[in-house]
């Protein structure tokens, strides 16, 4: 497996704290604007309508980012192990390239590509059963 210098793993950390740091003050941000959200019982039925459309909205976005934070966090431990750049499934080395661009990866493009076929096939055949 290739490794990583000292230079790329401090790179990785940079990379994973910056965008650990967004996540919290986007969620931070995210949670005061919802609490000083108007409660005002004047409004109309399209504005309620809007209202909760918005809130469902930024709830899908807030799990979301939670889930990432989860990603980030298990790439975190595997800098810390140095096995950030194992593919999970076959053991080969991840590109530092591709741990630049998606650092929170757990697979070599190789193991990823095979990963979209195996999803294409699925959905396709997933589809045609329901026709």
């Amino acid at each position: 497996m290739e490794d990583l210098n000292t230079e790329q793993y401090e790179q990785l950390a940079d990379l994973l704290a910056n965008q650990q740091t967004e996540l919290l003050v986007k969620a931070r941000d995210g949670l005061e604007l919802s609490m000083n959200r108007e409660r005002d019982g004047g409004r109309d039925s399209l504005d309620e309508s809007t209202e909760e459309e918005l809130i469902s909205t930024e709830l899908r976005l807030r799990d979301r980012e939670k889930k990432l934070l989860t990603k980030i966090r298990d790439a975190q431990q595997r800098l810390e192990t140095m096995t950030i750049n194992e593919c999970e499934d076959c053991g080969e080395a991840i590109g530092f390239k591709r741990l630049i661009v998606r650092p929170v990866t757990t697979l070599c493009i190789s193991c990823k590509e095979l990963s979209e076929e195996h999803e294409a096939a699925s959905d396709g055949s997933t589809t045609r059963g329901r026709l």
